[in-house]
């Protein structure tokens, strides 16, 4: 979330929903559909387009169930995504949540950010220090919940790792994840959908400790990235949507590049995206939203990308929202239009 301190497609789309599902779909996803609909899978992963999704009212207090649904409509489409976070001993799935996730007339997926270990360590979580929250999530979840969820666990980890003897190195996150997602399957957590989501921010990936920072493909079901591109030139991440994805160290390799050949049978997320400006400035974005389907058309991994929209950034200096400009707004309300999203759940 900007770091938690944050061709139309109608008449082409049936001759690309295979090369849109990719390596990923070919192992993993549903038989079409007789009507050629797009579907979910067990591991939400679409047969075909794209899962599209949102976290609307980020930093303002007001209620997220509601802000999602003004973005909707402010938008143009269900965001079937509804992205949501939690810390700690917080009590969730919400009410609200729950209710949101059940609207018959517009479906929707929750995808859950927990930081499990807060107020204590990943080395903590690891060691089974915390289970005892962990234990009250899973029985919660089995007695009010059984619909189908993504879980985060600590999105954007780099940004919290510190040195040997912390209990937060890049090796002790790992360990949390594992130890987490492994203890609520073992607790009967079937719809549970895991996510490990990156900031995939270069300045990170240069560190000799990144690699150790993948819990496994056995505890991984999805692998997302929260990645941003500024609309200002000469800004920081100046760029469109390829740039959010392909941000590398120094001789390394783009973040989809590393996720897709590392990991090839795991469907990627964009879990947070957006596109900014500096606060009190009106910078037209519509480069950024017209870039988005050319560059879905060309990697096939993508399999869901979600909106994160504030007015202020976690600093206050930037905004992320989709109509800081008419122009802004009308360019996403006709990418949000694209027949690309409709992906229905089941």
């Amino acid at each position: 979330m900007l770091r938690k301190s944050v061709y139309s497609l109608a008449a082409v789309l049936a001759g690309i929903g295979a090369a849109l599902a990719g390596p990923v779909a070919a192992q993993a996803a549903p038989a079409a559909t007789t009507s050629g609909e797009c579907v979910t899978d067990a591991k939400l992963v679409p047969n075909c387009g794209v899962l599209w999704g949102a976290a609307a009212g980020g930093f303002t207090g007001k209620p997220r169930d509601e802000e999602h649904k003004n973005w909707e409509k402010l938008s143009g489409r269900t965001a079937t995504i509804f992205h949501t976070y939690h810390k700690g001993d917080e009590v969730f799935p919400t009410q609200a949540e729950m209710t949101m996730a059940r609207d018959k007339t517009k479906p929707r997926v929750l995808l859950l950010n927990w930081r499990v270990e807060y107020g204590s360590t990943w080395a903590n979580v690891a060691a089974g220090k915390l289970d005892k929250r962990i234990d009250t999530f899973a029985a919660r979840v089995k007695s009010t919940f059984p619909e189908k969820f993504f879980l985060v666990l600590n999105h954007e980890p780099e940004d919290d790792v510190r040195a040997a003897g912390s209990g937060m190195t890049a090796k002790d996150f790992a360990a949390s994840f594992r130890h987490v997602i492994k203890r609520l399957r073992d607790k009967g957590l079937s719809n549970m959908v895991s996510v490990v989501a990156y900031m995939g921010n270069e300045k990170w990936m240069a560190q000799s400790w990144w690699k150790d920072l993948y819990p496994g493909d056995d505890v991984v079901d999805w692998i997302g990235i929260d990645s941003y591109v500024s609309a200002e030139k000469n800004y920081y991440h100046a760029g469109v949507f390829a740039d959010l994805l392909d941000r590398k160290a120094p001789k390394g390799i783009g973040f989809y590049d590393w996720a897709t050949k590392q990991h090839p049978s795991k469907p990627f997320m964009v879990a947070e995206w957006g596109a900014y400006h500096r606060v009190g400035k009106v910078v037209d974005k519509s480069k950024q939203f017209n870039s988005v389907l050319p560059e879905l058309a060309k990697r096939p991994n993508i399999k869901a990308i979600v909106y994160f929209d504030t007015k202020n950034d976690a600093t206050g200096d930037r905004d992320i929202s989709i109509d800081s400009a008419p122009s802004s707004l009308a360019a996403f309300r006709k990418l949000a239009a694209s027949p690309l999203f409709n992906v229905r759940l089941r």
